[in-house]
């Protein structure tokens, strides 16, 4: 959700300021005017009466001559948002609900299972565990719930499955805290709340162990939007998106002043020690469940949440018998959790991320979070964000670790002999159990050189004793010559999901790609995505790490997808778009055995930006338009008589676009370009009503109504289903939900990667492997899109950390590692899902704002992939780098803002005006191909606060007569008094 915050309303106010300066002006005159007629300067009491009626009559008419050019020029966007409806039918709140609950219960992941604890004997347990009465249920900010809707609580959802649990337990977290604490843009409390072991009486843990001799342990975490999870509790305030900010580690009931706090449960030790992280155990958590694993002989640990938990002590305690990943569940998602541990659900869900022992022993650890520069000061800018007056100077990290992120690199590492495995893995990508079992026979694997397509079946089974759902993953191996491109020996190439199959029964599922699939980019030499010659090793595995059969393609001759050959899914052929920001450091290598992991992977051994790249570094401070003096300027204002609705279905290069986009004017072009934010603008000229974008990765929330939809499971819990199905589904949901709503466009999916589990948004995002993000951001993207909603795929590209996101972050990472693992996601997105509308990142990328990246947004997203539609920024808070006029001139096309400032275009030469009929047609393609033109013209509603506004016109209008017709009555009948005196 949005947050309103000092910043906005003072952002508000400048864009009102010459309206404000004029009514302040016209009040200063009145009063002076009404202060020098007086007695002694006039004498005459009509004349005097007449002087201060009609000052104050023509303050009035300025008054609402002011306020009106507010209301319909600054304004005007945000009162339209304001204005929005939609309700939800019965039926469509009925198949969310059950969306809900399908997914969550495909996203679960049993993760341990020792002798069959699970599903449970007993229909009585005791839940252990803070978290059980607070879980998780989405993310913050754009992630947040929608408060209309009832939720369904882990508690809930175990009661609706029939099983009893302890009240007294329950009764006696709420005792201790009953509300979770808060994460926002501007503070943050990274409490844990766990009541201490000494506070659990004896009689409390005695009639907890006469109930049941069962205990399930909750463990939970958050995150969510404008933070990262610190990785040392001690410096919570270093993971903002401004910067750091002040940290405080107080008492349970103490009070700080700090932006970023964390309250000790105990007043004896604190519950992490410094360089302890929030996705370590606090000492209270151990200790709570060192006293549960020592009171009960099944103890099953739930957690719930999206960022993978440091979950290496289960191992040692013999009482842990099974696991469950229960990921944030939406607002009905956690009937499934209960469903799971009764048994009524098998579950199926597999691993987005790796779950690791020490997340010290990952390449990312020592490049992640705060890093400023130390030589940039010039740049710094000056700014106030909720209340707080910020220094904000740019900042930057560094992707050292290249193409080796998350599996990519503990899976070839240990097939290096680079790593012990075991002590650092504890479940791989890929990895979930079953009440269950399967077997997957592989069929023969046929190559068609000539076609480049790979097809094989595959036959599951359940070979178990109940029914239940598998996933099929398959990877390959390409052959790698040390010190040659880089490669990973294991690598996702596609999913499937099985129906559920019933004990002994099969399923065939047919797997087929194309050989350019597993081509590797070689940034180096050829420039291009290569396919090397050598054998390909297509394996079916069980996870990341456990294969189960496998079989080999030769690929003969190496095959270089050039200018002159390239791929069969590119318009272009890829080359080196990003040389000029090419990193400085060196990223790490396979060859070698890794040889060069300890060196490249530290932290960063300098914190100034290099010369080269300083020197074209662009901010508000130094940005300047740049002309060409050979562009001629385009048509505006031109009656042709075309309207947009009859653009519908049409080509984007259909000749008819060129007469429709010569009737726009260029406060039209400004109009739709500058106030995008959570819509775009009505255009008078073409008959095109304003339509509605709203915010929300698994949900649609409108931040000026408050009116949203149902609350679906997280980004990591539809992933977490390896199911193309559900993912399509949620799709459709949403599509189904923006129609009763009178939404046209989705501001999702979102599908940057988890390079760390750190990530504060990777709750939204759906994994830390490039092609999962990208089959699931794929269904999603076309199951709205069959709906006739555009979704935005977002964020384009490298926003893979909250901290410094808005403080700009200079994000630099090899073109290899950019096209193989952080634009795939939008790669498939566009080019398998229909993506006609992108959001752009607040990061930059390499030097350059990602919202002002011609070769990204232009060359490899228009030109390689063949995207065609608009791309908007992120939140348009100016933060000192936005520039609309930048913006338009590098391929993003719209600004979301809904309040006067950088965003609007103030050039306008041949260039500029060129550049905005470029990006009011991207913006107008999407929006007419969108289900609100199905039928042809659609009505043009008139928002509520324009007829609010006309009946106070009204109003004022016939105050302002009466006024004049009294005052003239009294004038004529004081001056006939007068005469008669006289």
């Amino acid at each position: 959700m949005l947050d309103i915050n000092f910043s906005d309303v003072i952002s508000t106010l400048e864009s009102v300021r010459t309206q404000l300066i004029v009514m302040a002006a016209v009040l200063a005159v009145a009063l002076m005017v009404t202060f020098v007629t007086n007695k002694r300067t006039v004498k005459s009491v009509g004349i005097r009466k007449m002087v201060h009626a009609q000052t104050w009559i023509v303050t009035l008419i300025a008054i609402v001559v002011a306020v009106s050019t507010m209301l319909f020029g600054p304004l005007n966007t945000m009162l339209s948002l304001m204005s929005g409806s939609g309700t939800l039918s019965e039926r469509t709140i009925a198949q969310t609900k059950q969306l809900a609950a399908d997914i969550e219960r495909e996203g679960i992941v049993l993760l341990k299972n020792e002798g069959d604890t699970l599903p449970l004997v007993s229909k009585k347990v005791n839940v252990f565990g803070w978290a059980s009465t607070n879980p998780i249920y989405g993310g913050t900010g754009s992630g947040s719930m929608n408060d209309q809707y009832e939720t369904t609580s882990i508690l809930q959802g175990m009661a609706d499955a029939g099983i009893e649990t302890n009240s007294e337990l329950s009764d006696f977290y709420v005792r201790y805290r009953a509300d979770r604490p808060q994460n926002g843009a501007a503070t943050q409390d990274w409490t844990l709340p766990e009541p201490t072991v000494d506070s659990y009486s004896d009689t409390l843990l005695s009639n907890a162990k006469d109930f049941s001799d069962t205990a399930i342990i909750v463990l939970a975490r958050t995150g969510g939007e404008c933070f990262d999870l610190p990785s040392d509790m001690s410096k919570t305030g270093d993971y903002r998106q401004f910067g750091p900010g002040s940290s405080a580690v107080v008492g349970k009931d103490e009070q700080s002043d700090a932006v970023s706090v964390y309250h000790n449960n105990s007043t004896e030790y604190n519950d992490f020690e410094e360089g302890e992280g929030y996705l370590d155990l606090s000492g209270t958590e151990r200790n709570m469940i060192d006293m549960v694993t020592s009171n009960f002989k099944n103890v099953v640990v739930v957690y719930n949440g999206a960022n993978p938990l440091n979950l290496n002590f289960v191992d040692d305690h013999a009482a842990i018998k099974s696991v469950l990943w229960a990921p944030p569940a939406g607002q009905t998602g956690f009937s499934a959790l209960g469903e799971v541990l009764t048994g009524a659900v098998n579950p199926s869900g597999r691993n987005t991320d790796t779950f690791i022992k020490d997340f010290s022993k990952a390449p990312w650890f020592n490049n992640y979070g705060q890093f400023q520069y130390d030589n940039m000061d010039e740049f710094a800018v000056d700014t106030n964000f909720a209340g707080q007056d910020l220094h904000v100077l740019p900042s930057f990290v560094n992707y050292v670790e290249g193409i080796y992120t998350g599996y990519k690199y503990y899976e070839t590492a240990d097939d290096e002999g680079a790593i012990d495995y075991d002590s650092i893995v504890q479940y791989p990508f890929g990895y979930g159990l079953s009440y269950t079992t399967f077997t997957q026979e592989m069929g023969e694997v046929t190559y068609d050189a000539r076609s480049g397509k790979i097809t094989f079946d595959v036959t599951v089974t359940n070979t178990g004793d109940v029914a239940g759902k598998d996933a099929v993953e398959v990877y390959y191996n390409p052959p790698y010559t040390d010190g040659g491109i880089e490669k990973s020996s294991v690598n996702l190439i596609d999913v499937e999901k099985t129906k559920e199959l019933n004990p002994g029964e099969s399923q065939t599922m047919t797997i087929a790609f194309n050989d350019e699939d597993m081509a590797s980019y070689d940034a180096d030499t050829a420039k291009a995505y290569v396919l090397e010659a050598g054998d390909y090793d297509i394996s079916i595995n069980a996870s990341a790490h456990e294969m189960i059969d496998h079989q080999t393609v030769n690929v003969a001759e190496t095959v270089t997808y050039d200018k002159s050959n390239p791929r069969s899914s590119d318009v272009t052929a890829a080359t080196n778009q990003f040389d000029n920001i090419k990193p400085t450091f060196e990223t790490l290598s396979r060859a070698g055995h890794f040889a060069n992991f300890s060196e490249v992977t530290a932290a960063p051994a300098s914190r100034s930006m290099p010369e080269e790249y300083k020197k074209t570094f662009v901010n508000a401070s130094n940005y300047e338009n740049e002309d060409d003096d050979a562009d001629t300027m385009p048509t505006t204002g031109a009656k042709n008589g075309i309207k947009l609705y009859e653009m519908y279905g049409k080509d984007y290069d259909d000749a008819k676009w060129d007469e429709l986009l010569d009737e726009l004017t260029y406060d039209e072009m400004n109009q739709l370009i500058a106030f995008a934010g959570y819509g775009n603008a009505a255009v008078a000229s073409i008959d095109k009503p304003r339509q509605s974008d709203v915010d929300g990765p698994s949900t649609l929330n409108n931040n000026f109504t408050g009116v949203g939809s149902i609350g679906l499971p997280s980004g990591v819990s539809v992933a977490n289903t390896f199911s193309k199905d559900l993912a399509r589904e949620f799709g459709e949901t949403i599509g189904d939900m923006a129609h009763e709503m009178n939404v046209t466009g989705w501001y999702a999916p979102a599908m940057n990667i988890h390079r760390t589990p750190y990530a504060g948004r990777n709750f939204e995002y759906f994994s830390e492997d490039g092609t999962l993000s990208g089959i699931m951001a794929a269904q999603q993207v076309a199951g709205a899109r069959a709906k006739g909603v555009y979704p935005f795929i977002k964020h384009f590209a490298l926003n893979d950390q909250e901290t410094n996101r808005v403080a700009m972050l200079c994000t630099w990472a090899d073109e290899q590692s950019m096209r193989e693992i952080y634009f795939k996601p939008f790669e498939m997105a566009v080019k398998d899902g229909g993506a006609t509308a992108v959001m752009a990142s607040f990061n930059y990328v390499g030097n350059g704002y990602s919202s002002a990246n011609s070769n990204m947004l232009n060359t490899v997203l228009r030109g390689e992939w063949g995207f065609r539609g608009f791309v908007e920024t992120d939140y348009f808070g100016g933060f000192g780098y936005q520039i609309g006029d930048q913006a338009i001139r590098n391929g993003n096309d719209a600004m979301l803002a809904t309040i006067e400032g950088a965003n609007v275009i103030t050039d306008q030469s041949a260039t500029s005006v060129k550049a905005m009929r470029t990006a009011a047609h991207n913006i107008l393609y999407t929006a007419v191909n969108s289900w609100l033109y199905e039928d042809g013209q659609p009505k043009i509603a008139t928002p509520t606060w324009k007829y609010v506004y006309y009946v106070a016109v009204g109003v004022a209008a016939l105050l302002i007569v009466g006024l004049e017709v009294l005052t003239f009555r009294r004038f004529f009948a004081r001056r006939k008094a007068a005469m008669q005196v006289g």
